[in-house]
């Protein structure tokens, strides 16, 4: 059976959404965590330094950064405090941690993975690092593209190894959280229009099931609260307006153990960082707990 998701509370003694100067960690002042398809760190370093400074957390976890190791605007992130670890592979795919709080143990990709379009090319799709008193992993699952491609069969090969690899963290004493976008909606909730889905990938029942059991390596699906709608969406389409007209889904999770879990004081979706001139297609989650 699937664990329920984790709805947090508000936080104590913190205003909630968008507010700059945050410190690390303490009984008044939690460590920060959040994840953002940023959709090319390139393309989106003023807004992710904007939002660095406004919003203040201790760690961040990046996917679809679409930069080789050697090109991530690095200087930029380091002036405001961040150390960075990070897996690219150029025009496509990558992955980063950010971190004011330390960086240690950094681990790239996955052991047992299946790669594509053959076992001998890996995909630059997750990094595990501890940052402080916690550990993560930011992860960028594939697409699917269609049930009928190659790469959906790669994406259910991709998310097994991804819960092989997570199963001692997930039940182990430290803090840990796997965090990133999934490409997966885990419920019909998770999506504006569930009709308008059939037949796609994102939510046909192996890629559900996948989720299922990742989560039940001793994970909680930490379910932000709703800021506007009656769904806590991190996903809009550029097109067809789809983010002024609540066309939305969850597919950006953070899947926390009981260490990480039971400390959570609030978690939410980041949707002014979807407004705009030039944002990515998804918004940040933000994760606030007491470590």
């Amino acid at each position: 059976m699937a664990t329920r998701p984790l709805s947090a509370g508000a936080a104590r003694g913190r205003p909630p959404g968008r507010f700059p100067g945050v410190g690390s960690g303490g009984q008044n002042n939690p460590m920060r965590i959040a994840t953002w398809n940023v959709n090319s760190v390139l393309a989106r370093l003023p807004r992710l330094t904007q939002w660095l400074e406004e919003t203040g957390p201790d760690v961040v976890c990046l996917q679809e950064t679409k930069v080789g190791d050697g090109a991530f605007p690095a200087d930029a992130v380091t002036a405001l405090g961040y150390e960075i670890a990070q897996h690219g592979e150029g025009r496509w795919n990558g992955v980063a941690v950010l971190s004011r709080v330390g960086l240690a143990d950094a681990e790239t990709g996955l052991p047992g993975d299946p790669g594509f379009p053959d076992p001998a090319t890996r995909e630059a799709r997750t990094l595990a690092v501890t940052c402080g008193p916690v550990r993560v992993r930011s992860v960028y699952v594939p697409n699917g593209r269609t049930p009928e491609d190659p790469h959906y069969a790669y994406k259910l090969r991709w998310l097994e190894a991804l819960r092989d690899a997570v199963a001692a963290d997930a039940t182990g004493s430290t803090p840990f959280a796997v965090l990133g976008d999934f490409n997966i909606a885990p419920a019909d909730d998770d999506v504006w229009d569930p009709a308008a889905f059939a037949g796609s990938t994102h939510v046909t029942p192996a890629e559900r099931d996948r989720l299922a059991a990742l989560r039940e390596t001793g994970l909680r699906d930490i379910l932000p609260r709703i800021a506007k709608g009656p769904h806590p969406y991190t996903y809009w389409d550029y097109r067809a307006g789809s983010f002024h007209k609540g066309m939305g889904m969850r597919i950006d999770l953070v899947y926390a153990n009981a260490a990480l879990a039971g400390a959570v004081t609030d978690a939410w979706v980041d949707r002014e960082a979807r407004k705009g001139k030039g944002p990515s297609d998804h918004a940040p989650v933000i994760v606030d707990a007491e470590l």
